[in-house]
């Protein structure tokens, strides 16, 4: 008699104790994170343009339509020459934009856009688009910033 009444309280035990399995999700948390990363990529996208810094002068002349991401090499106020963004030095120049050019499966038709800082000396832009134009690339474009008022 003594053990079948506590067998009988266990098992009521285990009955009172079962709850209901819960089937909602609670969204507000989840929106609140993706709040706070949209407000962090809006704030940290402008940054990430960021290239080498350039000094361009101005000009008159109209912007050029492209489609696609142009090959671009930058000279600084120093005279390091970049490719995209990455330094190299001039002899590695014409090696790297015919293998980029390669891979691209363009060939010479490649337009190249060279970005000078106008402190630059002319003797060293000219440098590098003898070089350019020496292994065969004839698309080469000069990149200036639209000229302001008198």
């Amino acid at each position: 008699m003594g053990m079948s009444g506590t067998s009988a309280v266990a098992s009521g035990r285990r009955r009172r104790s079962r709850r209901a399995v819960m089937s909602e999700i609670n969204v507000t948390p989840m929106v609140d994170v993706m709040l706070v990363l949209l407000i962090i990529f809006m704030i940290s996208a402008p940054l990430l343009t960021v290239g080498v810094p350039i000094d361009l002068p101005q000009s008159q002349a109209k912007s050029l339509d492209q489609d696609k991401e142009p090959l671009t090499l930058q000279l600084n106020s120093e005279g390091k020459v970049f490719l995209q963004n990455t330094e190299i030095g001039v002899e590695e120049l014409v090696p790297k934009l015919k293998a980029i050019s390669a891979a691209k499966g363009t060939g010479f038709e490649e337009r190249i856009y060279v970005r000078g800082d106008r402190r630059v000396d002319y003797g060293t832009v000219m440098k590098v688009m003898g070089r350019i134009s020496g292994a065969g690339f004839h698309r080469v474009a000069l990149v200036t910033e639209v000229e302001q008022g008198p």
